[in-house]
């Protein structure tokens, strides 16, 4: 299992537009996809950000599902739609978490 933790950090001023457009249009795209979303988070020091946790069985379906994503006319109609006043995302940072040997949640 490849599990990604990704954080996006909007421009100021469009926080809101960017997580209103992640629970309405990115998550059922990526759940349309195979993108799995585990979980998703604020980060109380930095309220702006959108954290989020995703699971993919080998680098292969990641690889493949990011490919799907960024190429589907669905997604790349709503983000052209919601960033006519400017993008919303200011950077993203991926980090690429395995499971250690002693991980309560190898299981997973």
């Amino acid at each position: 299992m490849i599990y990604e933790l990704k954080r996006y950090i909007p421009y100021p001023g469009k926080a809101e537009a960017l997580k209103e457009r992640f629970a309405r249009v990115t998550l059922p795209i990526f759940d349309r996809i195979g993108i799995r979303v585990l979980h998703c988070w604020e980060d109380e020091s930095d309220p702006d950000a959108l954290i989020y946790l995703v699971v993919f069985d080998d680098g292969m379906k990641r690889d493949a599902a990011w490919k799907a994503f960024g190429s589907d006319a669905e997604w790349k109609a709503a983000k052209a739609a919601s960033e006519v006043a400017g993008p919303l995302l200011a950077s993203q940072t991926t980090t690429e978490l395995r499971p250690t040997a002693f991980s309560p949640e190898r299981r997973c």
